[in-house]
C-alpha cells in the first residue's frame, strides 16, 4: 500500500474536500488523522479502509494495490 496516501489525496481533491471535511464525514475525530494518512505516516486500519472505498466509490483493490489505478 506504498501509494495509498496518493491516492486518498487524489480522491479527496477531486472532490473538492479538505481534510477536515473528509474526517468529518469519515467520522473521525481529527482532521490530522487524514493528513498524517496522505503523508503516509499512518496506514489505516481494515474498517477505516472500507469507509474510505464505500465514500469515493471505489473499490478495496483500488485503494490497496500500487498496481491498481483508479479509474
Amino acid at each position: 500500500m506504498q501509494r495509498f496516501d496518493e491516492k486518498l489525496r487524489e480522491l479527496r481533491q477531486q472532490r473538492g474536500l479538505t481534510m477536515r471535511e473528509l474526517a468529518e464525514r469519515l467520522g473521525l475525530a481529527a482532521h490530522g488523522y487524514i493528513g498524517d494518512l496522505e503523508s503516509g505516516w499512518r496506514q489505516p486500519p481494515v474498517d477505516l479502509l472500507v469507509k474510505i472505498a464505500d465514500f469515493f466509490g471505489v473499490s478495496l483493490d483500488q485503494l490497496a494495490h500500487d498496481n491498481v489505478e483508479l479509474e
